[in-house]
């Protein structure tokens, strides 16, 4: 069971985190959050069974975030934190079937009882259909973009949440099963055909949840190996391909969407994965290569700084100057005048 603490106050979430780390049973992970729309991006990911929240909280308050949980993720348990001056602002919570609550200042004991009473009530072998299916999405995109990194932390990630679902090993095989079997319908679309005997490991039931689970990540290794092969180890990377292609264009605005459909993605994966190989967002990645391309303009003579502006994509030349000295620590004219350009 996963849980995630929100609360916009350091030393209360902090709190409530060490109170929670005490409680011994069944939470195999602890999150944190600072607000609501911190939360909520933290829960699409972890799938988490029980959100602890405080009410007041910038961004998004306590109140939206249990509208929007009651709306999208209804099998999560939520405990609302207030004070006695919060408390009838609180229980509008009620209405987005919010049953538990914790009144400020919270105790180690509150904290404990109220994790007593909703682990006691959870429903042992139960996957969220959001989060499976989500899973599937981002599987299918590491296979076919051949993202290694992020299908071992896939594979790990699936793992950890199968073993905190308290699933049987039946039921955990007929899942696992539907995965495979949805993963290859999907590379099918792809029009590429996975090998046959995919399936194979399921016909013959596992001793144990463990060995099932490794069953399933050799059978997703497989698949990518396979599919490796089948181009015979000839596949450009999505990123270099993606940053190629953003260097190509560095005089024209093209945007995140543009380049996420050049290289087969959806705009949010590649975003989340472009940041993760560049460490870079997709706009300080081009606002870098773009400064680049002009400090190396600027050493050509006979070009004219308004010039060369537009030709890094910058028909605004104060907006050039501007951001040249923020990323250069120099003016252009500056930076022309060290080289010993007039």
């Amino acid at each position: 069971m996963r849980l995630i603490i929100v609360d916009d106050e350091p030393v209360i979430r902090q709190g409530l985190l060490k109170m929670a780390q005490l409680y011994s049973p069944s939470i195999t992970e602890l999150l944190t959050a600072e607000n609501g729309l911190d939360a909520l991006q933290k829960i699409k990911i972890a799938q988490p069974g029980i959100v602890i929240t405080d009410i007041r909280m910038p961004k998004m308050d306590g109140l939206e975030l249990c509208r929007v949980l009651h709306q999208e993720f209804p099998h999560i348990h939520i405990v609302v934190i207030s004070g006695h001056n919060d408390f009838e602002y609180a229980r509008k919570c009620m209405q987005y079937g919010v049953k538990n609550y914790l009144l400020k200042p919270v105790t180690k004991d509150d904290v404990h009882d109220v994790l007593d009473k909703l682990l006691n009530l959870s429903t042992p072998g139960y996957i969220p259909v959001s989060f499976y299916v989500q899973w599937i999405e981002r599987m299918e995109q590491s296979i076919w973009f051949m993202q290694m990194d992020e299908l071992n932390m896939l594979k790990e990630q699936w793992r950890k949440h199968c073993l905190g679902a308290k699933l049987t090993l039946e039921q955990l095989e007929e899942l696992l099963k539907d995965g495979v079997e949805e993963l290859e319908k999907r590379l099918r679309a792809r029009n590429y055909e996975p090998g046959s005997d995919n399936d194979r490991e399921y016909r013959q039931q596992a001793k144990n949840i463990n060995e099932a689970l490794d069953r399933f990540d050799q059978t997703l290794t497989k698949m990518s190996d396979d599919l490796l092969a089948a181009r015979n180890g000839n596949f450009k990377d999505p990123m270099e391909e993606a940053k190629l292609f953003i260097d190509s264009q560095l005089s024209k605005d093209i945007t995140l969407e543009q380049v996420a459909a050049m290289v087969g993605l959806t705009p949010n994966y590649f975003s989340a994965m472009f940041k993760k190989v560049t460490k870079e967002t997709f706009v300080q990645y081009r606002i870098r290569r773009r400064m680049e391309k002009a400090k190396t303009l600027l050493t050509i003579p006979h070009y004219r700084i308004v010039d060369i502006a537009t030709e890094v994509g910058y028909d605004d030349y104060p907006h050039f100057t501007k951001t040249f000295k923020k990323m250069i620590g120099i003016s252009p004219s500056e930076y022309r005048s060290q080289l010993g350009i007039k």
